[in-house]
Order: C-alpha cells, then structure tokens, then sequence
C-alpha cells in the first residue's frame, strides 16, 4: 500500500524524500544557501537495507559526506554492488581519515560503517569530532523483535540471544538505547544537529526508560526534545508549499519514454524559483546519471500543484501526438493531503486536527468524483495500522481532452485540499501558497484564508449585539 496508487517505483522513492530531507536540514540548521549543496558536510546515521539503505545514495546526490553504520554485513556488500555506497570499513579510524579527505576536497562520499551506531556515536563524542547533520533509520518501530542489534553483540550474536533468551535480549536493547541517547545529547551539545527519521528511535529510547527525551520528561504528550523529519523539515518547506511526492510510469515499459518524461518535466521547472525547484531540476537532470530504475519505467518528483498540472498536461499533449506512449500519473500517499496521521503526515498542523482523518477522506472522495481512474484509501502503511489513513490515485494519461479536463480539476483538488487544510492551521508557507494560487485561479477556484481577530473582537461585538 505505500505506493499510494499501488504503483511500484523501486527505491528511487526513498532516494528522493531522503536527498531532500538532507538538503532542507542543511538549509535550516546550517544556513546553507538555496543553490548549494551538502559539500563538506558530514551526516552520521545507521541502516543500509530496504528503506534506509537510500540514505548512502542520497548524500551523494546531496553532495555531502555520509557515514551510515551497518551490522549486517550483507546490506553493505549488496549496497556496494548496487553502486550505493563508494566505501566501507570495520575501522572508526579510517573512517574518519577518509572523512578528513573529502572534508578537503569538498567532493562527496558514501562511507559504510561495518559495525554498531552506537560505537561510531562514542568515537564521535570521545574525539569530538564535528558532525553537521544526523539521524538514525535503525527499525526501532519493532527494536524488541529484530530491528535493533544492541551494541556489544554482532548481528548474528543478536539473532541468536534472541531465539534464546528474549528478555535479556531486551534487557540489552534497553541499555544501548539509553547510552545512545546520551551520546546523541552530548554530541548535539556540540553543535551536531539530529533528527528522528519516522521510525520511531525516539518512542523507543523513551520506552526503554530514558524518559528526558520526552519534552515534559514524563510522558510523550507534549512531544520530545529533537525534531522530527517531517514536523520540522519537510513539512514547513515541503507540504505547506504543496512539494510532495509526484510520480509518473511509462507504460510502453521503454526506457526510451522514460528519457522523453525526464526531457519534458525539466522544461517545466524554473530552478531559480525556489530552493525546492532547484533541487527538482538537478534531481530530473540527473536522474539518467544516478540509475535509480528498478523494474517500471517510473520516475518520482516533489513537485508542487502548479508543476504538476503543467508537467501533466505535456505529457498528456505528448500522447496525443505519439511521441510517448501512455502514462500512469500517481502519487505516494505521504503527500500533502493524502495522509492524515499525527505522527508523520500531519505532524505539523498544530491547530488540534492531526488526530482527525477527514483530509485524507475528503481528498480521496474528491479524487473519484473528478474522474481519476484509481482512487485507493487505506488504514495503515508507513507509521502502521490504526495510525494513519493513506489515500492515493492512478490516472491513465491517453492523449484526450477529457483526460485534460481531468489533469486540470483533479490535481489542484488533490495537492491544495492538502494545503488548504495547513493554511487554516495557520502555517506561514501554506498560507503563502493559497494566496499565490486564489491569485492564479481567479474566478475558476478560490480558498478561504484565516483570519485571527483581535482579542476582544468577539466579546465586544456580542456586547452591541446584547447591550445594543
């Protein structure tokens, strides 16, 4: 289900969100300025399988320095021979030596670290060593279970005390998520910035007993002291603007159309708009060059909903005049209005309605009722089931007018009811990009904007009415 629209594109997905979400961190914590990348920079992190493996491939395109930690060996020979990840090691040592190197040179590097997140943390923290910008992608959504190897044991060491003896083996997830919570707060001290990435890390660090990752340091209530990746980074300078996961497959399957897409979608984006533009741009422009394709003729772009209908509408255009054969148009459900789920999707509308589901329910509804050719609701996918409700769309483009009117209605419904709903929560970008479009839109479309009255507006305007 988390294609969405049951679309399957590979990794390329994860790649995207990921390079993005690096490039915003480091224009938001490091001041790094909208045309330039990660160079010179470090990011720390764990995990190279199924989703966080994007994370070695995704600094390169970012244009920084990543050392992602691994205990299991086999993630990083297959990331290796997926040409992900440009070098690994078991020696903290030459690691940093490496980091050294291309600290200087500014180029950039994927480093795979063979060994435990939580000793690459206390190598960092002993020698202090700088890091810009850091996470953790480890599967701590099920730490209990497998998804966490304790340092102090190998993989293989941890699978077995796991068959064996589960409570130690939670007695021993528990202590080294505690101590790499500490180093995290010492290292962040110094100047590192991190971030949870969705998978929970922080739930569990506050599960095992270290409550002071908690904001109130008791309870979970008023969230805890690091920022997530989408309340504090995608959200604010992705969503509010209407930026979400776009995607498209070929479905002659040639990779010749595929190239045809990527030539036609660069034509519609203006690099110097937004920092977001500009890194679209440099994502299409060398999205050859980065061989993300795995099975379908299918490319991902955050574009917004003036992007989208533009792009779309060409491709439908290209159709019509068969130099392309016809294309499925979709999205990932963790898109703008798609998803309504507190703890990733809609973690930044702070109004009180991220606990309600009505987005994600009004926007499917207003999918089907404009003609889309798949509309799929779900409970479940991404942060788990009873958690979030995910909606998502096919739409065949087959070179029609009808299919025209369908690109035109259907996509401003499905990006701005998104938007709209996080302009009435009152978030400045949201607000921003609703002005823009009523503006563009003229008579066609119109969303209403909040307004706050002054504090006594209300009571005295009962007061004349009563009082006379």
């Amino acid at each position: 289900m988390t294609a969405g629209g049951w679309m399957y594109i590979g990794p390329q997905g994860i790649v995207h969100g990921t390079y993005l979400t690096l490039l915003n961190a480091g224009r938001l914590y490091l001041g790094i300025p909208d045309d330039k990348d990660l160079s010179g920079k470090v990011f720390l992190s764990s995990g190279l399988g199924g989703m966080s493996g994007a994370q070695a491939k995704a600094v390169e395109i970012a244009g920084g320095i990543g050392i992602i930690a691994e205990v299991d060996k086999s993630r990083i020979e297959t990331r290796s021979k997926q040409g992900w990840l440009n070098r690994s090691s078991d020696d903290l040592d030459e690691i940093f030596e490496w980091v050294k190197e291309f600290r200087e040179s500014g180029d950039t590097v994927s480093i795979g670290y063979y060994g435990n997140i939580v000793d690459a943390w206390d190598y960092v923290a002993r020698h202090e060593i700088p890091i810009e910008l850091s996470s953790d992608q480890t599967s701590c959504h099920d730490v209990y279970n497998g998804g966490y190897t304790p340092q102090g044991l190998s993989f293989e060491q941890g699978r077995e005390l796991l068959r064996r003896d589960r409570a130690e083996f939670k007695n021993k997830v528990d202590e080294s998520l505690r101590l790499q919570f500490d180093l995290i707060r010492k290292v962040t001290a110094q100047g590192t910035h991190f971030w949870d990435y969705g998978n929970s890390f922080m739930k569990a660090v506050f599960d095992a007993g270290a409550t002071s990752i908690a904001r109130n340091g008791k309870t979970t209530d008023d969230g805890f002291i690091f920022p997530s990746y989408v309340e504090h980074i995608m959200g604010p300078v992705c969503f509010d603007y209407g930026y979400g996961p776009f995607r498209w497959i070929c479905l002659s399957g040639e990779h010749k159309d595929l190239i045809e897409t990527d030539s036609i979608a660069m034509s519609c984006i203006d690099p110097t708009r937004r920092g977001q533009d500009r890194d679209n741009y440099v994502w299409i422009r060398d999205a050859e060059k980065n061989a993300l394709v795995v099975g379908s003729q299918a490319r991902i772009l955050y574009a917004d909903v003036e992007g989208r209908v533009k792009i779309a509408l060409k491709f439908n255009k290209s159709v019509r005049e068969g130099k392309i054969g016809p294309i499925m148009l979709g999205r990932d459900h963790h898109d703008t209005g798609g998803t309504d789920s507190p703890f990733r999707e809609t973690a930044n509308i702070l109004d009180g309605s991220n606990i309600s589901s009505d987005m994600s329910h009004q926007c499917w509804a207003g999918n089907a009722a404009r003609g889309m050719t798949l509309c799929v609701l779900s409970n479940g996918g991404g942060v788990g089931i009873g958690k979030a409700i995910n909606g998502g769309f096919g739409l065949v483009l087959d070179g029609s007018d009808r299919v025209d009117n369908i690109i035109r209605s259907a996509l401003d419904w499905d990006v701005m009811s998104g938007v709209a709903r996080r302009a009435w929560a009152r978030n400045d970008h949201a607000v921003e990009a609703v002005i823009e479009w009523n503006k563009r839109m003229g008579k066609r479309g119109q969303i209403t904007l909040p307004y706050i009255p002054e504090d006594d507006y209300l009571e005295e305007l009962v007061r004349k009415k009563i009082i006379g």
